[in-house]
């Protein structure tokens, strides 16, 4: 019994039989020699001899008496049945063994505990793997309930077209798939950049109606900014929302598309189910092609499963949902890290734009914090400062962040000079008057006015007065014109065409009273 035991517990190989049984009766070998001779056990030779023996089946075999007849007569099937236990429900047990926790071990005490029929636990683990491998490739691997997500994007993007332009756009698609429940999120923006990234996982996230404990994703740029088999580094801001919402964010490993398998049969599935059944409809925005991907999405998901009970949507609202974190009451507000370097100048570029910063962190390396209207500035680990984040291409100037001259020059205007040089002097006024109205940029001006006060310092405002008045009767318009005045003394002369009496007496000299 035995042996016959053994024999329902493997394959049964009858040509192997038809081998004991000829030489058996055809050679004088023993029962030992034949199994050395076809490599089996003593005992087996022996079992089918007595099988064989006991039903009267006799060498040679009859013509008729094909594998099938054969093996019916030596092991028949009634016999089969009495042996072999039933299976438990195998789906159910493949369900269980996602929950958190679960092993076989505990799953077989619970399947038999009250069961005289039930499998013992080698047979009851033997006989569920080689259930598992009748389901499809992605299923094959066990994930908690609500643990992990894995998130990638689609290969084929989707058109859509500017109706008043007549220009067309690609919009990416990105997908998620819960680990355990298998439930499918999928949206179209416009492009894989960081702030699509973060934002299609907030709406992923609203979607679900809850937070999975880990995220899986793949190597881009606006996830992972540098990829490792060990420590990838993660980009900041990915890693803020992953500290928003209470979860971690696990990449996969570099050319291991195994790691994120759930994300690759995703994204079969939206491809075949729902891109390619949109491929001959036109969209003219990318809100009414969202529609037209979320009415397919819960198509998807309502599906039934061809070989395990429920759908996508069933298995996630009583499998994964449960498991998962609350989402938080505040809303994730897209932050943005940036690492930038301080031109010599003080000025930092955001989007085109060039902004202040205080002098003191000029050429130096600085982070950016970035959300959509504030753009703050943080070094050392401190926050140095913040400003308003607008659109356009103009220099954005605190005036706090300048030196005293820088502000000066920021907010000069050719009035407050005006101003200055009527103070000074009449002539002054009319020199620089005329000088300002001949410069066609700033710059041009603040130096000129900045050279004639220069002088009124070297010289004081009467000299410059009188040496603009000199200038203004020749015709000259130049700053080295009034140094050169003054240099020759020239604003110290009288006006040409004057005469002037001597103011001296002397013996030679009669004077007008001589001649009254």
């Amino acid at each position: 019994m035995l042996a016959g035991h053994l024999m329902v517990n493997r394959r049964i190989d009858m040509r192997q039989i038809r081998q004991v049984l000829r030489l058996a009766h055809e050679t004088d070998l023993s029962q030992r020699a034949i199994a050395r001779s076809l490599r089996i056990s003593r005992d087996s030779v022996r079992d089918y001899l007595m099988r064989a023996a006991a039903l009267n089946v006799r060498w040679p075999l009859p013509d008729e008496m094909d594998d099938a007849t054969l093996e019916a007569r030596l092991f028949p099937t009634a016999a089969l049945q009495l042996i072999r236990k039933p299976d438990p429900d195998w789906a159910v047990i493949h369900g269980q063994l996602k929950g958190k926790g679960a092993t076989l071990k505990v799953l077989h005490e619970e399947y038999a505990q009250n069961n005289p029929q039930a499998l013992k636990l080698s047979q009851f683990c033997h006989r569920f793997r080689a259930w598992q491998k009748s389901l499809k490739r992605y299923l094959r691997q066990t994930h908690v309930a609500g643990e992990r997500v894995f998130v990638d994007y689609a290969g084929p993007t989707m058109e859509v077209m500017d109706v008043p332009t007549g220009t067309v756009r690609t919009a990416q698609i990105f997908v998620g798939v819960m680990g355990g429940s298998s439930y499918t999120y999928a949206e179209a923006h416009w492009s894989q950049k960081l702030p699509d990234w973060i934002a299609a996982h907030v709406r992923m996230f609203e979607f679900f109606g809850a937070v999975p404990h880990v995220i899986v994703c793949d190597n881009l740029k606006s996830a992972v900014i540098k990829a490792s088999r060990t420590e990838p580094e993660i980009n900041a801001t990915y890693q803020h929302l992953g500290e928003h919402y209470n979860c971690v964010i696990i990449p996969a490993r570099p050319r291991k598309p195994g790691d994120k398998a759930k994300a690759e049969g995703g994204v079969l599935l939206v491809e075949r189910w729902i891109l390619f059944r949109l491929r001959k409809r036109r969209f003219s925005s990318l809100g009414e092609l969202n529609e037209a991907i979320r009415q397919l999405l819960d198509d998807l998901n309502q599906r039934p499963f061809q070989k395990l009970p429920g759908s996508r949507r069933s298995t996630f609202e009583s499998l994964d949902l449960p498991a998962m974190n609350a989402l938080p009451l505040r809303p994730f507000e897209c932050v943005e890290f940036r690492r930038v370097r301080v031109g010599p100048d003080g000025f930092i570029n955001v989007d085109g734009r060039p902004y202040t910063v205080p002098r003191a962190l000029t050429r130096q390396v600085i982070e950016l914090r970035l959300t959509a209207n504030v753009i703050e500035l943080l070094h050392g680990g401190r926050r140095v400062g913040s400003m308003p984040r607008t659109p356009g291409t103009e220099p954005v100037i605190d005036p706090a962040h300048l030196t005293p001259t820088e502000r000066y020059f920021a907010t000069w205007t050719a009035d407050i000079e005006l101003k200055w040089a009527a103070a000074s002097g009449q002539s002054t006024h009319e020199f620089l008057a005329a000088r300002l109205a001949e410069c066609s940029h700033k710059e041009q001006g603040y130096r000129v006015a900045g050279a004639l006060k220069k002088i009124e310092r070297e010289v004081g405002s009467a000299r410059l007065d009188a040496a603009c008045k000199v200038a203004i009767s020749h015709g000259a318009r130049a700053i080295k014109n009034i140094r050169s005045i003054l240099t020759h003394g020239l604003d110290s002369l009288p006006p040409a065409g004057t005469v002037q009496e001597a103011a001296f007496e002397h013996p030679n000299i009669r004077g007008p009273g001589y001649y009254h």
